[in-house]
């Protein structure tokens, strides 16, 4: 790799804000943050907000709806039925 091309990858801290969930992770997104946190093991790192994670996001929490318009799910399950 060529030297001083990449970003700096580092320990941040990320926080969605729909739900107050906060987890630890790496990332290149450090130079943008604006703020920082102190975390559990008492080291501060950057935080970056965000508005939706696997915390909030309809799909990992179970309130997923399949919104069926028209009958498609119906009309596909009639055309490839065995």
């Amino acid at each position: 790799m060529k030297a001083d091309i990449h970003p700096e990858y580092r320990e941040v801290v990320f926080h969605d804000v729909t739900s107050d969930f906060k987890f630890l992770t790496r990332s290149t997104l450090a130079a943008t943050a604006k703020e920082s946190v102190k975390w559990e093991d008492g080291n501060e790192y950057p935080l970056v907000k965000i508005e939706i994670s696997s915390a909030s996001h309809p799909f990992y929490t179970g309130k997923h709806k399949v919104v069926d318009t028209s009958g498609r799910i119906d009309k596909f399950q009639r055309r490839y039925a065995r």
